[in-house]
């Protein structure tokens, strides 16, 4: 087994430790691999993560082992690497998170044992208000990959007829998220409202599916629930292009909305990316060119909450 490896990338040197150690046993792939992986779709990547603080999801014995969250940078970091401060006024703590600008960032990260990348859905310049609307379709235990992709066509049809553009990808595991650009006006309480109303309105469309109740043990495990609480301040969820830490190394993918019916989540692993990542580029290229005010869905949630009570409140960290 080898030492190390150094990766050159662009300027900057980052020193590869282990890099023969299998961190995915469903067919073997190695530390190594991985960092081959984020270079090969490091535009995309990048592109995820860039200016965003960044919660790393580190797994130091390969992803059958412990996985550790991480949001502080450890000392010893290099002096090239950038940081962003958030603040957790509930823990009366504050902690400096990796924030990505580079593809060395990405993979200085691996190397201190990252596989996944959970970002914020606000960018340092101001991270109290956020930029990037989340909407997450989270199957229950009984629920089909079939309803989600059913679900996932409710969705793209609302945002339509709101016109906003919608940005899917697979999420690593059973369910989908959609990624909608927004004006960075508002707080993660107005938006997480709005994605609330949002939900509601697909839950309203397609009944037999979809769920926006609260409480696990109140959900029909058969049901879709749209997780509008994805949006509240220091939730995360992985990042488009993130691995996921699953034996098969399976990857959160950006599709199109005509590759939906078709495409299986397992169709997107570390192994078959690069390739797919070289034929279509960036599926999510142009998600900064089309934002999105929510002023429309911020009504929607009046109106709702004129009708019935608010749904519960997150924990905003």
């Amino acid at each position: 087994m080898a030492d190390a490896v150094e990766i050159e990338i662009g300027p900057r040197t980052v020193r590869v430790t282990n890099p023969d150690r299998v961190y995915f046993p469903a067919r073997g792939e190695t530390k190594l691999d991985l960092v081959e992986y984020y270079l090969a779709v490091s535009d995309g990547i990048v592109r995820a993560l860039r200016d965003r603080p960044c919660m790393l999801h580190r797994f130091p014995k390969g992803v059958a082992g412990d996985k550790v969250h991480q949001k502080r940078v450890p000392a010893g970091a290099p002096p090239w690497l950038e940081t962003v401060r958030v603040e957790f006024p509930r823990y009366g703590r504050h902690a400096y998170e990796l924030c990505v600008t580079e593809p060395a960032s990405v993979i200085w990260a691996v190397q201190m044992s990252t596989v996944e990348f959970h970002p914020w859905n606000s960018r340092r310049a101001d991270t109290e208000s956020p930029d990037e609307w989340r909407i997450d379709l989270d199957p229950g235990p009984a629920c089909d990959y079939a309803t989600v992709r059913r679900v996932a066509h409710v969705v793209h049809e609302i945002l339509d007829e709101l016109g906003a553009t919608g940005w899917p990808k697979t999420s690593g595991g059973a369910g989908m998220h959609v990624y909608v650009r927004i004006e960075p006006g508002h707080g993660f309480a107005d938006v997480r409202r709005a994605a609330w109303a949002f939900a509601r309105e697909v839950e309203r469309r397609a009944p037999e599916d979809v769920t926006t109740t609260w409480w696990r043990k109140d959900r029909d495990p058969a049901a879709l629930f749209v997780d509008y609480n994805q949006n509240a301040r220091d939730h995360t969820i992985a990042a488009a292009y993130s691995v996921r830490g699953v034996p098969e190394g399976l990857v959160s993918a950006p599709v199109r909305w005509d590759e939906i019916d078709d495409a299986e989540p397992a169709d997107f692993t570390i192994a078959t990316m690069p390739g797919r990542f070289a034929e279509v580029g960036d599926l999510h290229a142009g998600i900064d060119d089309a934002v999105f005010s929510i002023a429309p869905l911020l009504e929607w949630a009046e109106r709702d909450e004129a009708a019935e009570p608010a749904e519960p409140d997150a924990d905003s960290g």
